[in-house]
This record gives C-alpha cells, sequence and structure tokens, in this order.
C-alpha cells in the first residue's frame, strides 16, 4: 500500500502543479486532497479500512474526465470523507462540499453533503441553511425525508436550548445559548453542569422552572443521540419476539418466494398457475427488495448490509410482518428509525430477532457469517422454530438465488421438488 499511496500522492501534486512540471490549471479540490494526503502520509501506516477507501476515492478523483465525472468524483471523495469520521476527514469533506456548491450551485448533493459536513462539526445552524437548500432543490419528497427529519431535529435541538436559556438569567442563560454549535459531547457535558447546579439550588426540583429545565434537558440529550421521529409509534405497529413469531407461523402453510424476474413476471400473470399457486399459502414471505406490485407479502425480511445501513431507502411497501436483520445494536436500531414508514406493517421484529443465526438464544450457529443471505438467514429461523405445517420455497431452485452452501443445505433437508411449479418442500 506504501508505494501506491506514494504515487497517487505524487499523482496529486503533479494534477495542481505542485511537482515542478507545468499542468493543465488546478482545482482546489485536488489541492486540499494532496494536503490532506501529505498529512496522511506523515502519520504512518494506513491500515483503516475507511481511510483507504477514501484514498482510492482521491484516486478517481485524479483521473476523472469528461463532462460530469470530474464533480461526480468530488462528491463521492466528499462521501467517503464524511463517512471515515475523523476531524481532518470531516474538514476535508466541508472544504470539498464548499467547492461543489460554488461550482453548482443548484446541486443537491452537494448541498447535502454540505449541510452533513457542517452537522458533524457541531456547526448546526450553517447546517440547517445548507440542509434547507438542498431540501429547496429535492423535487422527491420521499427521498427528502430523511435530510427534513434532521433539519427539524437541529432545529428542535436550538428550541431546547433557546426556551431553557430563557428560565436562566444571567451566566448559565449565556453558557446554554452558546451550545448551539457546540460539539455534541460539549453541549451534553455543559447543559448537565447546568441542570446539576439548579436542581440543588434553593427551591430544587420543586420549582417549576427547574422542573421544565429538567425536561428541557431529557429531550434536548434524546436529540443529541437520535433524530426525532415523525411517528414514533409507526402507525401502531406492535413489536413481535420469538415468541410472537411462532405464534404467527404455527399451524400455517408458508412459502418463501424468491426475488427472481422470472417468478416475479410469472406470478403478475392473472392466469398464471404460479400465482395462484403463491395464493394459496396462509403467509407469502418476501426477502430484501419487495418488486412493484407484488401481490401479497405476509411476512418481509431485509438484512442491514454496509458501513451505514440507516441511509438505505426506506421500506415503504406494505407487509403484515417485517424483521430486519443486523448488527451491532446501535447500526440496527438507527436503521428501523431512518427507514421504518409508518403504515407500512403492522408489527415490526423486535432485538431478539435481529441475528437469528449466531444468536446463543435461538440457533447460535457458527460459520454462516456476515455475508449469509437474507432468505437463507429466514429459512433457518422458520425451519428451527419448527412450527409451520408447511414450508415450501418457490423459485430458489433456479440460478443465483442461493450461495452453493446455503443451497446444498436446502437440497439435502428436501422433503420434494417440483421443477414445473418451481417449489421446494421442507416439511
Amino acid at each position: 500500500m506504501g508505494q501506491t499511496f506514494t504515487g497517487l500522492l505524487r499523482a496529486v501534486r503533479a494534477r495542481t502543479g505542485q511537482g515542478g512540471t507545468a499542468r493543465p490549471a488546478p482545482t482546489a479540490a485536488l489541492r486540499l486532497c494532496g494536503d490532506y494526503l501529505a498529512g496522511l502520509a506523515a502519520s504512518g501506516p494506513l491500515d483503516d479500512v475507511r481511510r483507504t477507501r477514501l484514498v482510492s476515492a482521491i484516486g478517481d478523483l485524479t483521473t476523472a474526465t469528461g463532462t460530469d465525472g470530474p464533480f461526480d468524483a468530488l462528491l463521492r471523495t466528499g462521501q467517503r470523507a464524511l463517512e471515515t469520521g475523523g476531524e481532518a476527514e470531516t474538514r476535508l469533506a466541508l472544504d470539498l462540499a464548499v467547492e461543489a456548491t460554488g461550482l453548482r450551485p443548484r446541486s443537491k448533493g452537494a448541498w447535502r453533503l454540505r449541510g452533513g459536513a457542517l452537522d458533524a462539526l457541531g456547526r448546526r445552524a450553517e447546517a440547517v441553511q445548507a440542509y434547507e437548500q438542498h431540501l429547496a432543490l429535492q423535487q422527491n419528497p420521499a427521498a427528502a425525508e430523511e435530510i427534513a427529519r434532521r433539519t427539524a431535529t437541529l432545529k428542535d435541538l436550538r428550541a431546547c436550548l433557546d426556551e431553557a436559556a430563557g428560565l436562566l438569567p444571567g451566566e448559565d442563560g449565556a453558557r446554554l445559548r452558546a451550545l448551539h454549535d457546540a460539539p455534541a459531547g460539549q453541549a451534553r457535558t455543559v447543559f448537565a453542569e447546568v441542570v446539576r447546579a439548579r436542581s440543588a439550588g434553593a427551591g430544587g426540583t420543586a420549582d417549576p422552572a427547574v422542573r421544565r429545565l429538567v425536561t428541557l434537558y431529557a429531550a434536548h440529550r434524546r436529540l443529541l443521540d437520535r433524530d426525532r421521529m415523525a411517528d414514533p409509534l409507526l402507525g401502531g405497529a406492535e413489536p413481535v419476539g420469538v415468541t410472537g413469531l411462532r405464534r404467527l407461523v404455527t399451524g400455517r402453510s408458508v412459502c418463501l418466494v424468491a426475488g427472481a424476474a422470472r417468478v416475479t413476471d410469472e406470478e403478475r400473470d392473472p392466469g398464471s398457475p404460479l400465482g395462484k399457486l403463491i395464493d394459496g399459502y396462509d403467509l407469502v414471505v418476501r426477502c430484501d427488495t419487495l418488486p412493484a406490485g407484488s401481490p401479497r407479502t405476509d411476512l418481509h425480511a431485509v438484512t442491514l448490509r454496509g458501513d451505514t445501513p440507516w441511509t438505505g431507502p426506506a421500506w415503504h411497501r406494505k407487509a403484515g410482518t417485517r424483521l430486519v436483520f443486523g448488527d451491532p445494536l446501535p447500526h440496527w436500531r438507527r436503521s428501523l428509525r431512518a427507514r421504518l414508514v409508518a403504515g407500512a406493517q403492522d408489527h415490526i421484529g423486535d432485538a431478539s430477532l435481529r441475528r437469528p443465526l449466531d444468536d446463543p438464544a435461538l440457533l447460535g450457529e457458527d460459520g454462516w457469517g456476515p455475508r449469509t443471505s437474507t432468505a437463507f438467514t429466514l429459512l433457518r429461523l422458520l425451519d428451527f422454530l419448527d412450527a409451520a405445517d408447511r414450508l415450501d420455497l418457490i423459485g430458489f431452485g433456479l440460478p443465483g438465488q442461493l450461495p452453493p452452501r446455503e443451497h446444498a443445505w436446502v437440497t439435502a433437508r428436501a422433503t420434494h421438488q417440483d421443477e414445473t411449479e418451481m417449489r421446494t418442500a421442507l416439511r
């Protein structure tokens, strides 16, 4: 990696005219990236996966050509810098975003990146302005939900501090107002100190103003940790655990339908025997992306992937019960808050169902690993519960629907296979 890194640094400097050779007009983005790489090279070996991805993105930026290539590469590099999470990387992300918004003032992605970088640096008032620029340019309401929710959260944080400061004359009120653009850790510490001091003072918590201050502190602390939800109860959706899932499938016929295009096309055909076959089951189960116009989904399962799974698309298609598999727990919780849609499900799997294969309280099986397919994770869970009267797979005999090891597991336990119906029976 050392030679590659050194070569990249030379390439960046050459592109910006820092290598002693005349080059086309330098860009601020490449100068910024060159400065960052120089600092990174001086800090020692590169062994962080996220920084490695950032360095790779910088490499792509140095070679980007075409009408939109350099600008798209600029945004990707800024996003990689923001995802890396260090202070130097976050400041790089902001610098790149500032250049991007200067180059294209009507770029939704550039304003979103700028807002995210300012937000991460604790510059919340400026972040709100950048996010609002993004929202003004965004034509797709669904795509804007996350930013709209974050913008509302930042405004709520400010409102909490403003009201709390209004309760406290003098120095304490000024200290709280100064937290508008303070890092989250500092905001937590200072606000807590003010609350403790006021609670221990004359009147204590018997004072209505102190009780209100404590309420505002609790709200502010929650909002620092996670964004406000438009509907925290998700339209009345109820959590379901292992016992509830077993109760859902007990004594019923269950089919797990593959997402293959052939299966979807046949199912959509009104006269298709496959559509009638699927509709005859008590529970129709699907995984991951639900095809548009699916006739019915009683149970939907998805697996969280990537470093920031909460940034994925919302689960807006209707399902009776939705299970979300993922680890670690904070990522799972944040993803549910960000991606669940009120009214899109009647039940949602709780934390006891988020990693059934390696959870010792359930299967506790070693060796499957984090890349296990969603379909197999759910199939193995249903097989373990051993409550369904009938458990069939539809379309999973087609090539590519299951990895070889998972396919071998299914084949070894199949009690019947019908190629005409694309059906594999496990019981």
